[in-house]
């Protein structure tokens, strides 16, 4: 499906934002949030006129969910009732954060400034491996 997509990494607290071009080549940040703040995601839902929504689901190594995979789908189903009928996926997401960490530390980012991204940037991986994975 054609479109733009938003990427979400979902975090106990910040959610990472992510977006890709209409023609679902390439993701970029967008925003982070709070995870209490539903409504202005379904805002940016609208406002892209996203064709759909992807969730990084932290699987464990072992292939499992736990509680972080539980939250993030807890944090899709609120998300759903407030952007039906848009549709929510969601992606393995394992080593996304750590990967972000790694970038950003490549490029100097540290402290305050990094904590400030590093959720969007996550979004991007995400939303960048899922858009990759599609293409195959």
């Amino acid at each position: 499906m054609t479109g733009v997509w938003l990427g979400v990494d979902v975090g106990t607290v910040r959610v990472g934002v992510a977006r890709c071009d209409p023609a679902g080549i390439l993701a970029s940040p967008v925003t982070t949030l709070r995870p209490d703040q539903l409504d202005e995601l379904a805002a940016l839902v609208r406002e892209y006129e996203a064709v759909g929504v992807v969730i990084g689901l932290p699987r464990t190594l072992r292939d499992q969910e736990g509680a972080s995979a539980r939250m993030a789908r807890d944090f899709g189903a609120a998300l759903a009732v407030r952007i039906d009928p848009t549709p929510i996926e969601y992606v393995d997401e394992r080593l996304t954060t750590v990967s972000a960490e790694r970038k950003l530390a490549e490029r100097g980012v540290r402290g305050r400034a990094r904590r400030a991204v590093v959720d969007q940037v996550a979004a991007v991986e995400l939303l960048q491996q899922w858009l990759e994975a599609r293409r195959r």
